[in-house]
């Protein structure tokens, strides 16, 4: 019994130190007030903080007004990367959305948010 016990602490504390980990500069990104048609594109930059590749394996939008992009390749431990996400700015008024991200980090979800106001593009008198 106790050999089954000492495997279980070893193999949970192998897991735990060949870990990859997220470390995000940002976890939300505030737009502000931006006027209605202006460039929605915005990056959350990160690094791998783990000793072993990180690999993003979906991203998923709360809805879909908000189209996030991932990295393509493995990000290696120490290595820096983003994830942009392109909101419709056509769309007036307040907003609040969450990306969640699927991974093999320790963590296997992650969630991000972008928040922000669309004002109405005004009409220009001629």
């Amino acid at each position: 019994m106790k050999a089954i016990i000492t495997f279980l602490v070893l193999a949970f504390t192998t897991v735990l130190l060949n870990a990859q980990e997220f470390k995000f500069k940002q976890e939300t990104i505030n737009y502000g007030k931006i006027a209605q048609g202006s460039d929605g594109v915005r990056v959350f930059e990160f690094t791998n903080i783990g000793d072993a590749p990180l690999i993003i394996k979906e991203i998923k939008s709360s809805c879909g007004c908000a189209i996030p992009q991932k990295p393509e390749r493995p990000i290696m431990p120490g290595e820096k990367s983003q994830i942009s996400v392109s909101y419709d700015t056509k769309r007036v008024g307040g907003f609040f959305k969450a990306i969640t991200i699927f991974s093999n980090a320790k963590t296997e979800r992650k969630s991000l948010k972008i928040k922000g106001y669309i004002s109405k593009k005004e009409k220009r008198k001629v």
